[in-house]
């Protein structure tokens, strides 16, 4: 089955929907979870090992400084990725772009495993690997708007909540599974990994790209979709670049993606990648206790998730939302102090709080509240647009602005951080409240 019609599926039993939501619940995952898994372990190899194997290293410095530009090309490149799939989404079809940049994420990865060093094909070495990360950035830009909006439409009525927030279940899986394989990789050192061992997760990623196809292949298209594209043939309605009726019909619901992901990205790369090249950089904390504490933050988010995704069906995503947001506002100066401490149970908790609950209670509600905010006609194109261009401006700027600040302080001070995550929860609060949602869903969550 390949599409849903209106007839087919007002005559599903509730068995076969149940199959299908199992389905598509399966595709959503297995998505959000290979994009953050392949992030956390690019992150972190990029700190340790990169910079030693893909660059000269006979000047340290610039050679860790270009390891690290890799990874900021990656958010370079999601935009144009959200734009150009978010169009196709809304021109062809949710699944077939499922499909494709779930192929290009995951080849990308294992790619990256398999890139001989510097000392082997030399200047191609990191040549190859920006052309890998950059393909890489484009399918990871249209990944989330993808799998959000294909549990959107495909969600029952009051649903829609608990339902959107299966990406972000993936999210933390992923996170999860990247970071406990750091953990096992680190646990007598570094040596190991820079001796070869940093391949590994790369190239068994394979086996989650094999798995995560046939799950894709195996889902309908969205009945939201299949709806509006008979009602459009019926009415012999001509066919409108999804781009130009966004931007011209769009313009509020396209703000309110916007800066509230500016919000919510800036305080999610905070919690859980400014705290740790912070710890690392400035307060000699150990990869071991840094790769431990974000594994602890994703059991608990793991857990946090569905409770979240539940309260979006019972109160609103918007009311989750400004709540998360409000109350990172107010956790802002505990969490830096918690890590100031440098004593690693203090860590676990600054990053258990932040990453592993507040995060999750903005993330949760993104998948309905994001989506909610565009017509069908528009919302692929919407939400991958307005979502990847604040992720890269927050994504990339917000951590760096905060390591500068701390760099920038005689005595490496955070107050300045405390400003960025208290205008961050802002933004998030105040943006929520502009929810244009109910323009374009009759349901409430």
């Amino acid at each position: 089955m390949t599409a849903i019609t209106a007839a087919a599926l007002a005559a599903e039993t509730p068995l076969q929907t149940k199959k299908r939501l199992r389905k598509v619940a399966a595709a959503t995952i297995f998505g959000s979870m290979l994009e953050w898994y392949d992030f956390y372990l690019y992150a972190t190899m990029a700190a340790i090992v990169f910079s030693k194997i893909f660059f000269d290293n006979s000047d340290p410095k610039t050679a860790s400084l270009l390891a690290f530009s890799t990874f900021a090309i990656g958010f370079i490149a999601r935009p144009f990725g959200g734009i150009l799939f978010g169009y196709l989404g809304d021109r062809f079809g949710r699944k077939q772009v499922l499909v494709v940049t779930f192929c290009m994420m995951g080849v990308c990865t294992t790619l990256i495993g398999l890139i001989p060093s510097y000392a082997s094909i030399g200047i191609w070495a990191p040549i190859v690997l920006v052309a890998v990360r950059i393909i890489q950035g484009l399918g990871a830009g249209a990944e989330l708007s993808g799998a959000a909006v294909t549990s959107y439409e495909h969600a029952a009525q009051g649903k829609r909540g608990s339902q959107g927030a299966w990406p972000a279940l993936g999210l933390n899986l992923g996170l999860l599974l990247s970071s406990l394989t750091v953990y096992l990789l680190t646990i007598n050192g570094n040596e190991f990994l820079l001796n070869g061992g940093w391949r590994i997760p790369f190239i068994c990623s394979i086996a989650l790209v094999g798995v995560g196809l046939w799950v894709r292949n195996s889902i309908p298209e969205t009945p939201e979709f299949e709806r509006n594209k008979e009602q459009n043939k019926e009415a012999h309605k001509p066919q409108v670049s999804p781009l130009k009726a966004l931007f011209k019909n769009d313009l509020k619901g396209l703000a309110v993606v916007f800066f509230v992901a500016i919000g919510y990205n800036a305080l999610s790369y905070i919690f859980k990648t400014f705290s740790l090249a912070y710890l690392t950089q400035f307060k000699g904390v150990d990869v071991h206790v840094t790769s431990l504490s974000v594994t602890i933050a994703s059991l608990i988010a793991i857990v946090a998730v569905p409770c979240f995704g539940w309260l979006c069906d019972k109160w609103s995503s918007k009311m989750v939302l400004m709540l998360g947001g409000v109350f990172s506002l107010v956790f802002a100066y505990p969490f830096l102090a918690l890590l100031n401490t440098g004593e690693p149970l203090m860590i676990y908790v600054a990053i258990g709080i932040g990453t592993g609950i507040l995060a999750p209670m903005m993330f949760a509600p993104q998948g309905s509240f994001l989506s909610r905010q565009f017509p069908t006609e528009t919302r692929s194109s919407g939400f991958g647009t307005g979502r990847e261009i604040g992720t890269a401006v927050a994504g990339g700027l917000a951590p760096l602005g905060a390591l500068s600040l701390v760099a920038a302080s005689a005595t490496n001070s955070t107050d300045g951080v405390v400003i960025i995550l208290a205008i961050a929860s802002v933004l998030v609060v105040v943006f929520a409240l502009c929810d244009q949602g109910r323009k374009h869903s009759a349901f409430k969550n």
